[in-house]
């Protein structure tokens, strides 16, 4: 019997410009991201990550075959208090969308759009 574990294991934002991304990411969660191997044409940032840890771990992602845009799936970054990166995203080249709002029980949230035009989410439990 396999161990329960969180159905998210792993997520890809598609960019077109790393550099642009990586600096508003960076800004935004005020944490460092680490440059992979090229794979070919796919050149991919990864988000800090702890081994065995809760939450799912993830990447920037630039490639020929895949781009950013609004309309797909939506991902949900954790946060102490969304409105501080909600604010930090508008100040480095991002939009806000939905400025921080109760969702009852489930805490908070905000919706930004990055640099690329991927729409991403910001939860908190405050």
């Amino acid at each position: 019997m396999q161990a329960k574990s969180n159905v998210v294991g792993w997520f890809e934002l598609y960019v077109n410009d790393m550099a642009r991304a990586k600096a508003f990411y960076q800004a935004v969660f005020q944490h460092e991201m680490s440059d992979l191997p090229a794979m070919g044409d796919v050149h991919m940032c990864a988000f800090s990550w702890v081994e065995g840890a809760a939450g799912a771990a993830g990447a920037l992602v630039k490639s020929s075959k895949m781009g950013p845009g609004v309309g797909g799936s939506l991902v949900y970054f954790s946060c102490a208090d969304c409105s501080v990166e909600a604010q930090r995203a508008a100040a480095n080249g991002g939009k806000l969308l939905q400025a921080k709002m109760a969702i009852g029980n489930y805490g908070f949230i905000a919706i930004v759009q990055d640099t690329e035009g991927n729409v991403i989410g910001l939860h908190s439990l405050s």
